[in-house]
């Protein structure tokens, strides 16, 4: 069985892709910050389906932190799968953030670093050795390091980090033929930020071509897929999963 851990797996898109994982048979470790509750409730769907799953507390933005996690992921592998390492690590916790430049605070930029950027680095620097050879890695970025959009900068900005830092990762792990992509959602029905009122979901909607924002298992399943065997030989690549936002 190949497993996968997934940070931030306890709501939004890293829960349905813990969810869509599992559906096709993997193990998962997913992990939570706060909100305990929620990730018992994507295990109880997933054990629910037959699956395995369990969750694991993780502040990303806590760099000291990792090794006790890289710890208690040994322990988790051993005790629940009989494996000393995993397969997959989806870099997916984070949040989001809606000011202009002009009036971001230095703590507010400092903050979105540590999630997006600075955690995702150290994390699978903490546990590249629990991993398989032959694993992938699975950045999450946003379609908004493509698509300026107003309010977002410090956060795309470090989307687009992530993304050459993907490229990075699959040239300097490809010795032991881990891969590394990110996937790029557009706008999706999440709690990210706020979430999406009609309006803005009308006006989102309106720049899409399939003509409608995205759900989380739109975003899930790529997840699930881009982690199979039938997209073996994708590397260093980032995938908009959007519908086709502003083409």
């Amino acid at each position: 069985m190949k497993i996968a851990i997934i940070t931030g797996g306890s709501r939004g898109l890293g829960a349905s892709a813990a969810i869509q994982c599992a559906r096709q048979g993997m193990g998962v470790i997913l992990t939570y910050n706060n909100n305990r509750q929620r990730a018992d409730e994507v295990i109880q769907t997933i054990e629910a389906t037959g699956g395995k799953a369990l969750a694991l507390r993780l502040d990303v933005t806590d760099s000291a932190s990792f090794p006790a996690f890289r710890d208690k992921v040994r322990e988790a592998l051993q005790s629940v799968w009989d494996r000393p390492d995993f397969d997959f690590l989806v870099n997916n916790a984070g949040y989001g953030l809606y000011n202009m430049i002009e009036t971001v605070t230095e703590e507010q930029f400092d903050g979105l670093f540590q999630v997006h950027l600075k955690g995702p680095f150290f994390l699978t620097q903490t546990l590249l050795p629990l991993m398989a050879d032959g694993g992938h890695i699975l950045n999450m970025t946003s379609a908004t390091s493509r698509v300026a959009t107003a309010g977002v900068a410090p956060y795309a900005a470090f989307k687009g980090g992530l993304e050459v830092l993907t490229r990075y990762m699959a040239k300097e792990f490809s010795a032991r033929k881990i891969r590394a992509n990110a996937i790029s959602p557009g706008p999706i029905r999440t709690e990210l930020g706020g979430g999406l009122n009609e309006e803005f979901e009308a006006l989102l909607a309106s720049q899409i071509a399939l003509g409608r924002v995205g759900e989380p298992d739109d975003v899930g399943l790529a997840v699930a897929s881009l982690l199979s065997d039938y997209n073996r030989w994708i590397n260093a690549q980032t995938i908009e999963i959007s519908g086709g936002y502003i083409i």
